[in-house]
């Protein structure tokens, strides 16, 4: 049985190639290749990846990335869409599904957002739980530079505080876009925010995420 993270990946896999190499990204001063690297690097290369949340080792990261970068185009969407090795955590459907199926949205995202005739996309409602599900786990890691409160709310009510404090700004969108502003995409999410003036040109320019 297909999980969402499988999903995610091939979709992932077919935006990269289809948009191919040189497409813009949302993610800053990456195109589709730098992306592509990342996404192979992460899962193959543990020992650069921890660059990613340890900066000592983000020098690190950036050379074998860049190495993975200068590869073959075709061959980095195939490393994608095949998966990791059998040895890599990661290969586990479990860690796949929990470390992967926000990942690979995202990243989707980022590809299908930077071109200028990209439309909204339909997330079905079984994996806009999911993905609000681990949204509420990594709310507040997400949000803890936020300089205001900062409340993420879907249109049914249901809420998670990605920080306290005061004044508040609530960002109000389906799970899918919430999960987008969280992770620093703010100004492709569509969502709405409630809040003071000041607060939310605070919130919009923030660094939020990872």
């Amino acid at each position: 049985m297909s999980t969402h993270a499988q999903r995610e990946r091939l979709f992932l896999a077919d935006l990269l190639e289809s948009a191919g190499p040189n497409a813009p990204t949302l993610c800053d001063g990456w195109r589709a290749r730098d992306l592509a690297a990342h996404v192979v690097v992460r899962e193959r290369r543990a020992d650069a990846a921890a660059g990613i949340v340890l900066k000592p080792l983000a020098a690190r990261l950036e050379r074998v990335q860049a190495e993975f970068a200068a590869k073959p185009y075709e061959e980095l969407i195939q490393l994608i869409r095949t998966g990791p090795p059998r040895l890599s955590p990661y290969a586990l459907k479990q860690i796949d599904e929990a470390a992967n199926t926000v990942e690979f949205y995202v990243h989707a995202e980022d590809v299908r957002r930077a071109q200028p005739d990209w439309a909204p996309r339909d997330v079905d409602p079984v994996f806009a739980d999911a993905l609000w599900t681990r949204l509420e786990r990594v709310a507040r890691m997400l949000g803890r530079r936020s300089p205001v409160g900062l409340v993420l709310r879907r249109p049914d009510g249901r809420t998670a505080v990605a920080r306290r404090g005061a004044p508040v700004v609530t960002v109000t969108g389906e799970p899918g876009e919430l999960t987008l502003f969280a992770f620093g995409r703010q100004a492709a999410a569509r969502v709405e925010l409630d809040g003071e003036k000041d607060a939310v040109a605070e919130v919009e320019g923030a660094k939020l995420g990872i």
